[in-house]
């Protein structure tokens, strides 16, 4: 089983309400339970307003199927809750609208892949039917069917191509073949041989044709009993009450078989019904619908081991070839009494088909059938790992030509508060449970001080100055490293101090030297750099280099003649290039055998580096390596796909797609505007533009990151669409992006 997937919904009507779709929910829902117990499974259940049902807890939201927009809020209930995948189970009678078209609604609002079980497929449907066949299996990435032959229809009837569809039975519960004899004596029946017809009754089941066929067994074999077990339909029940139950009990007498039939006109339990399955001696289905694709009673009827009579509707035909049981025409009553008789006549032909039936059925309990289910639903999740899903209304990529897009704070200033930015998001809300981190307070502080340089906003100032305190206390003297995550109530909770953490928080105040205001922050940044700086040629990893040589690079934007900083700009310079030299080769330009995250501030360093070392060769190498990142995460026609965070990219050319992240788009833009200044060549804007972009739909799944609501970002790109949380990583990277566009910042 695939760890990929976690949680899925099942669509359709549920228990208590009396229905078959229900039941099967029900049990399916309870198989996968059994088959994972860490699966998340949500019920959405239709409901007919019949009665008042008490679901179980289950049961998680409730559709009033005449209804609409309950259709509607069910989809926004499981993409907001992030469901792996969706089943539903489809009839055209459990879902509002004409033929149960409201169900489209819901299908094709979906984020997630939906998996859609059809329980009828209709040899000559109408239009409408038809139409709304079709638009559910466009929206789905795989259909059930129940029996084989259901798919060569979908293609006959439907244009459905049968590969679409696949084949898993109905299910059944995993009891044991059994003596019919001792739950015979349990139901007060012994001596008796049981014929047995179940399910909800309402005209068209062709019970009529069994009653009609009884005379001749019953003169021959007087000790048979038929009994008809199931409640009247409740849509039959509130047409008509229970008068088709009556006119059948009429039609008994008139056949002189009154003692001989017998009606349990009530809604039995599982258990109950399991046991008169067991007791019964003979099944009999004499439904005269030759297009009956799929009966759960039969199924049932077969799993228990019975002697199946039935007319030929295609799911019969199917299940009983083989010797599994015995098929007679629609509506002979003569034939089907006939085949009773020599089944009762022939002992051993009759304990044949019961092992035959019992055999066949073992691959439709529901532990299988669960397992078909979830090892479905894996597929379909790993499927759109590699295919995403579009998003029904993307939004236009804006020409090179169009202006910078607005910047807006909103969201920024939501996530701070007066220690610093709070980490995470639920949706747009801050949560408080993760405290926060250097990372993301040295991140806010390279777009605070950048905005005020642009817009000289007090506001933006004393955000600044937060950031630049919370730095100031995560620096960790004795180690001349910087404290990384610190809880809501102000307690450092990491271990030792980290190399990227420390590389970010320089860079942050190297920007701030760079563009402070000389009497407002500037005399603080420049003194806690240099502080900090005194260990800076210790660092080893990439990217903390990178981070650490970007912050060099804007503090020599301003001192310059700072001929320390200066040595220390060449050390790692030279410590980083060598890493590309010695570890790249032309295929594979790059430092790391993997390429993981914010990729692109590597090239970056090396190119401003280069360029204020005067060394060709480095900016040439940042240049190179840079192009071939770009070439791996835009397109020929100019669609983003950024490096996934589940896997990265790996040397053997293992790339995950997802969960791509807005600081390596970010990174891109910057690297990209960096070498615009740097060649003047204009293609580089436009790839800048191109990324700058992703924000803005143009991404795999045509989604938008950027929330023009809020000013915030949501915090990654899914194959279902974008993560819904509002972070801020996200949100810094969506406004660092946007300021570099807007000139904010060196380099």
């Amino acid at each position: 089983m695939s760890p990929a997937l976690q949680s899925m919904a099942l669509i359709g009507s549920y228990v208590p309400r009396m229905c078959g779709i229900a039941t099967f929910t029900k049990d399916l829902r309870d198989g996968l339970a059994a088959h994972r117990e860490d699966l998340d499974l949500r019920v959405i259940c239709m409901d007919d307003g019949a009665a008042a049902y008490a679901y179980p807890s289950e049961v998680r939201f409730r559709v009033r199927e005449s209804n609409p927009r309950d259709y509607v809020l069910a989809a926004d209930f499981l993409n907001i809750n992030q469901i792996d995948v969706a089943v539903i189970q489809h009839e055209y009678g459990i879902y509002g609208g004409d033929s149960g078209a409201y169900v489209l609604a819901l299908a094709r609002r979906l984020r997630m892949p939906l998996i859609t079980t059809l329980h009828t497929v209709v040899a000559a449907p109408t239009p409408l039917q038809k139409k709304i066949a079709v638009a559910l299996a466009a929206a789905s990435e795989r259909l059930v069917v129940l029996c084989s032959s259901a798919r060569g229809l979908l293609e006959e009837a439907y244009g459905i191509p049968p590969e679409k569809a696949v084949v898993i039975p109905h299910g059944i519960p995993d009891v044991p073949f059994a003596d019919p004899e001792p739950l015979k004596r349990r139901l007060g029946l012994s001596g008796r041989t049981l014929l047995l017809t179940f399910g909800l009754l309402s005209p068209g089941k062709g019970i009529e044709v069994a009653i009609r066929s009884l005379p001749r067994v019953v003169a021959a074999h007087p000790q048979v009993i038929y009994i008809v077990l199931g409640a009247t339909h409740p849509c039959e029940f509130r047409r008509e009450g229970n008068s088709y139950v009556t006119s059948l009990e009429r039609l008994a007498a008139r056949c002189g078989v009154r003692e001989h039939v017998v009606f349990y006109n009530r809604y039995v339990s599982a258990e109950e019904l399991l046991q008169f399955l067991g007791a019964a001696d003979i099944y009999l289905t004499p439904y005269p619908n030759r297009e009956q694709i799929v009966s759960g009673t039969l199924a049932m009827a077969l799993g228990t081991g019975k002697a199946v009579l039935s007319t030929p509707y295609r799911y019969a035909e199917e299940m009983l070839e083989d010797g599994c049981g015995v098929l007679f025409p629609f509506g002979d009553s003569g034939a089907l009494g006939e085949a009773v008789s020599a089944l009762l006549d022939d002992p051993e032909q009759c304990a044949r088909m019961r092992e035959c039936a019992y055999a066949r059925s073992r691959q439709m309990v529901w532990k299988e059938v669960a397992r078909c289910y979830a090892e479905t639903a894996s597929e379909v999740v790993a499927e759109r790992l590699r295919v995403p899903h579009l998003q029904p209304h993307p939004v236009r990529l804006p020409s090179i030509f169009d202006g910078i897009p607005e910047i807006r704070l909103g969201h920024l200033k939501v996530l701070t508060d007066d220690t610093g930015i709070i980490q995470h998001s639920l949706y747009t809300v801050p949560d408080r449970t993760h405290g926060y981190c250097t990372d993301d307070n040295s991140r806010a502080l390279i777009v605070a001080i950048r905005h005020y340089a642009l817009t000289h906003e007090e506001a933006t100032l004393e955000l600044a100055k937060k950031y630049m305190s919370f730095l100031h206390y995560a620096f960790d003297r004795p180690t001349g490293r910087f404290r990384n995550f610190l809880t809501y109530e102000r307690r450092w909770n990491d271990g030792a101090p980290g190399d990227d953490t420390y590389g970010r928080a320089l860079w942050a105040l190297g920007t701030v030297v760079a563009l402070g205001s000389a009497d407002a922050v500037l005399p603080f940044a420049c003194r806690l750099f240099l502080e900090a700086a005194a260990t800076v040629e210790d660092l080893r990893s990439p990217r903390a280099i990178a981070w650490a040589l970007l912050g060099i690079h804007s503090y020599l934007q301003r001192f310059g003649g700072d001929a320390h900083v200066r040595r220390m700009q060449t050390t790692l310079a030279r410590r980083l290039l060598d890493g590309f030299t010695g570890n790249g080769s032309a295929s594979w330009p790059w430092c790391e055998d993997v390429v993981t995250y914010a990729n692109a501030s590597l090239p970056h360093a090396l190119i401003l580096s280069g360029q204020s070392m005067r060394d060709e060769g480095m900016v040439a190498q940042g240049l190179a390596s840079l192009d071939w990142l770009v070439g791996l995460q835009l397109s020929a026609d100019g669609v983003v796909s950024l490096i996934g965070n589940q896997g990265w990219l790996r040397r053997d050319g293992t790339r995950a797609r997802y969960d791509q992240q807005p600081i390596d788009a970010t990174a891109l833009v910057e690297a990209a505007l960096a070498a615009w200044h740097c060649t003047h060549e204009q293609r580089w804007r436009e790839r800048a533009r191109h990324f700058l972009g992703w924000f803005l739909g143009n991404n795999d799944t045509q989604s938008l990151l950027y929330d023009a609501s809020t000013g915030g970002c949501r915090d990654g790109l899914q194959p279902n669409g974008p993560n819904l949380n509002e972070g801020a990583e996200s949100t810094i990277s969506w406004l660092a992006s946007v300021l570099a566009f807007a000139g904010g910042g060196p380099g």
